[in-house]
C-alpha cells in the first residue's frame, strides 16, 4: 500500500494522521508544527534506542530546537511520579507556551505525553508518533489523555487532541510478538461494533497480520484509523458513540486493575474482554453462540487470552463500578445488539456472574 493520509475532522481542532513506511524520518511532516520551536521528544527507554536519533534528526531539519525526556517503560509506571519527570525536564529547560511535545512510543508514553500537553502551563501543542499496533490504530488518535490510579484505569486525564499523528508502519517490526497481539486485539473490535466486512477481511488474513506482512499491517492500520478518526469526529468528548471504542474494555480495565498495571498489556485484557463482553451480549439478545464462538476464536488465532484471570466474581463487579461509563454505581458495558453494531447499556449483576463464571479460571 502507498502512503495514506486520513483526518480526524473536528473543526478548528482537525489534525491529519500519516500512514506509511519510514516515516519517521520525514522532516517535512513536521516542519509546520515545530519551524523556529522547541521539539521536546517524550519516549522511553525501550523506544528511545530504537527511533529517537532518527525523529530528532528530521526534526531538526524542519527547523526545531531538540530536547530528549526518557521515561521509564511500562504500564506500571502509567502514573503521577512519571508524569512529573516530564513537568522537570520541561521547567529545568524552561520550556515556555511554543514548545511542542513530540510522543515516541506506544500508547503509555501518548497517553502521558497528551496529558503532559494538556496541562503545562495550561496547555501546549503536541504530536503523535505512536511505534506500537495498539498506539497506531487506537490511543494515538482521538485525543484521549490519562494517567492511571491504583483504584481504577485512566481515571485521571483530559480530551486533547494532538495536531499530528504520525504512523510509521516499518516500527512494527521491531515489536515483539507479544506487543504485536495487543495490538490485533484493538484492530480486531472495529468489526463487531462497526465493519462486519472488517471482521471478515481480518479472518481472512489474520496470519499473515501476526507474520508481519507489510501490505495486511498496512491495510488494518488504514482501515481501523478510518473508524476510529469517523467515530471520534461525531463524538469527541464519548457522551454517547464514541463510548463503542471501549468494547471489551470494561472487562478488560478490570483486569488489569485487579491483577496490577503491566501484569497482562492492555490490549491482552481487552481480548480476553471481548470474550466477556461477547457472552454478555448473547444473553442479552444482540448475538448468538455461532457469533460469540467466532470471535473467540479469531481472538485465540491472535496470541491473544480468552480466559480470564480468578479474581473472583465480587471483585470483578467491584473492579468494574470504578468505570467512566458507569453512572450512580450502575455498570455500563458495550454491547454488540447486532453484529456491525454496537451500543451501552447496563446489565443485571446476575447476568454478569454468569458471564465471569463461563469465562474465568477456576477460582
Amino acid at each position: 500500500m502507498s502512503d495514506a493520509t486520513l483526518e480526524v475532522a473536528l473543526g478548528d481542532r482537525s489534525y491529519p494522521i500519516h500512514i506509511g513506511a519510514s516515516l519517521i524520518g520525514r522532516a517535512a511532516l513536521y516542519a509546520p508544527h515545530v519551524r523556529g520551536r522547541r521539539a521536546a521528544v517524550v519516549t522511553n527507554t525501550t523506544v528511545a534506542p530504537l527511533y529517537a536519533e532518527a525523529l530528532e534528526a528530521a526534526l531538526g531539519a524542519a527547523g526545531a530546537t531538540c530536547q530528549r525526556i526518557v521515561l521509564p517503560d511500562g504500564e506500571a509506571r502509567k502514573d503521577w511520579q512519571t508524569l512529573n519527570l516530564i513537568f522537570d525536564a520541561l521547567l529545568q529547560a524552561q520550556a515556555d507556551r511554543r514548545t511542542v511535545l513530540v510522543a515516541l512510543g506506544g500508547g503509555v508514553v501518548g497517553d502521558m505525553a497528551g496529558f503532559a500537553a494538556a496541562t503545562y502551563q495550561r496547555g501546549i501543542a503536541h504530536l503523535q508518533v505512536p511505534t506500537t499496533l495498539l498506539a497506531q490504530v487506537d490511543s494515538s488518535v482521538g485525543g484521549k489523555t490519562a494517567i492511571n490510579h491504583p483504584l481504577g484505569k485512566n481515571m485521571i486525564g483530559a480530551f486533547y487532541q494532538p495536531q499530528l499523528v504520525v504512523c510509521d508502519l516499518a516500527t512494527l517490526q521491531t515489536l515483539p510478538p507479544r506487543e504485536l497481539s495487543a495490538g490485533l486485539a484493538e484492530v480486531i473490535k472495529y468489526g463487531p461494533i462497526h465493519d462486519m466486512a472488517f471482521f471478515d477481511w481480518i479472518e481472512a488474513n489474520i496470519d499473515a497480520l501476526v507474520a508481519r506482512e507489510p501490505a495486511a499491517l498496512a491495510y488494518a492500520v488504514k482501515r481501523s484509523c478510518e473508524i476510529k478518526a469517523l467515530v471520534v469526529g461525531q463524538d469527541e468528548r464519548e457522551t454517547g458513540l464514541r463510548a463503542i471504542l471501549n468494547f471489551g474494555h470494561t472487562f478488560g480495565h478490570a483486569i488489569e486493575s485487579g491483577l496490577g498495571y503491566g501484569e497482562w498489556l492492555h490490549g491482552e485484557a481487552v481480548g480476553c474482554g471481548m470474550v466477556m463482553a461477547a457472552r454478555l451480549s448473547q444473553r442479552l439478545g444482540g448475538v448468538d453462540a455461532a457469533f460469540v464462538e467466532r470471535l473467540t476464536r479469531l481472538i485465540e488465532r491472535a496470541g491473544l487470552p480468552i480466559v480470564g484471570p480468578a479474581l473472583g466474581a465480587d471483585r470483578y463487579l467491584e473492579l468494574m463500578r470504578v468505570d467512566k461509563k458507569s453512572e450512580a454505581g450502575e455498570i455500563r458495558f458495550v454491547v454488540i445488539d447486532r453484529p456491525g453494531s454496537a451500543l451501552v447499556r447496563s446489565a443485571p449483576d446476575a447476568l454478569v456472574r454468569e458471564v465471569l463464571a463461563q469465562s474465568c479460571a477456576a477460582q
